[in-house]
């Protein structure tokens, strides 16, 4: 039976609808319609005069609730990253797995096809950060387990097939050739270019052979200069590229989002991502990654030489960062973490928007801008 959830403010991804109601069914959105025009036997839910928007697309999450996918490779570790998320309005994340060592690699393709197997509300699939990256820009990726990709590591992914949902992986063209890129592609891969010091010339190489995305934009990548624009000026220009970009204030400074936001060609697009660890949700003080202490402080994760080590930040307080630090419009900051990373791995027909025939995945706000509830497939999976 149909749902329609009235009294809110419903943006649907475009532009705003007043005094009209949600109608949800099967977890399809059915329309938003005038309330005169429900069907008679319609369930009615009274949203006491909140905001409702797409729920949010988190396309890297490294872990949550107090669960690193990297330590723990399981259908639960997976369900509790799920979870610990959703209380912040993401309804779909690719659970990202850092740099590790094959086995362990293995073992979270593995969890990844079981928790799709399980239907985990808000799992889409799994993004591998690594370990194919550049030792010069390594970030928080241990130097010893970073290596070039083998035609053995290629025909490992390719064996995955669609078995995981959306696969994802951020590669280095210091250690990964075109050929594989193109292969990668080809076999259904969403390939993005991170942790590199890869030129221009390279990247826009790279992106005709088959690589999408901009990982973490500006973080651990050749920088955009006067005769070099570097990975963030490829990332920038390239129309066929989209950014991913951490919007805590501390991986990127406000200045140079703005800077970004405002010039990227598109029709690739600069889009949220949290890269967050397993402290959102909890009140752990740090986390360990790969033996190594991470410490947790003032809204920042690091190692002991102040590296940062991903990011203590969830996508509700992103998408707001992006609308009161940066100054862009509430609606565009809220297509930064529905539409735009949905678009960039191809479920934008689907997913990022509140229409007839979408997934009905959403958030609903109070009108002060803090969590209500989420809602995954219709389904209310979170209520504050």
């Amino acid at each position: 039976m149909a749902t329609a959830f009235t009294n809110a403010r419903i943006f649907d991804g475009d532009g705003w609808h007043e005094d009209r109601a949600l109608v949800v069914d099967d977890g399809k959105v059915v329309g938003i319609v005038a309330k005169n025009d429900l069907s008679p036997g319609v369930t009615i839910v009274d949203s006491e005069q909140a905001i409702m928007i797409p729920g949010f697309i988190d396309l890297q999450v490294n872990g949550g609730g107090g669960v690193m996918l990297n330590d723990d490779r399981s259908v639960d570790g997976i369900r509790k990253i799920c979870e610990a998320h959703a209380k912040f309005g993401t309804t779909g994340l690719l659970p990202t797995l850092i740099t590790d060592t094959p086995d362990i690699t293995a073992a979270a393709i593995d969890a990844g096809v079981k928790a799709r197997q399980a239907r985990i509300p808000g799992f889409l699939g799994l993004h591998l950060e690594g370990p194919h990256l550049s030792i010069a820009r390594k970030g928080t990726h241990h130097p010893r387990l970073i290596r070039p990709m083998e035609d053995t590591d290629l025909q490992r992914l390719l064996a995955i097939g669609n078995d995981v949902g959306t696969r994802m992986i951020t590669i280095a063209p210091e250690n990964v050739t075109l050929q594989q890129v193109e292969a990668l592609a080809q076999g259904g891969f969403i390939v993005s270019l991170g942790h590199s010091d890869a030129t221009y010339e390279t990247a826009k190489a790279y992106a005709e052979a088959g690589a999408r995305l901009v990982t973490h934009l500006f973080n651990a990548m050749s920088p955009l200069e006067n005769r070099s624009p570097g990975l963030v000026g490829a990332g920038l220009d390239l129309g066929e590229l989209s950014c991913g970009i951490i919007a805590d204030g501390f991986h990127v400074h406000p200045a140079s989002m703005r800077t970004a936001i405002r010039s990227k060609r598109g029709p690739g697009h600069v889009f949220i991502v949290t890269d967050a660890m397993s402290t959102i949700g909890t009140n752990l003080d740090g986390l360990l990654l790969n033996d190594r202490q991470i410490y947790r402080k003032n809204g920042r994760l690091t190692l002991a030489d102040g590296t940062l080590a991903g990011a203590d930040i969830d996508m509700l307080s992103s998408v707001l960062f992006v609308h009161r630090e940066l100054g862009i419009e509430f609606e565009e900051s809220v297509r930064m973490a529905s539409l735009y990373p949905a678009q960039a791995i191809g479920i934008g027909e689907r997913k990022g928007m509140l229409l007839a025939g979408y997934d009905a995945d959403f958030v609903v706000l109070d009108a002060d801008l803090r969590m209500k509830s989420t809602w995954i497939s219709g389904q209310q999976v979170y209520e504050a």
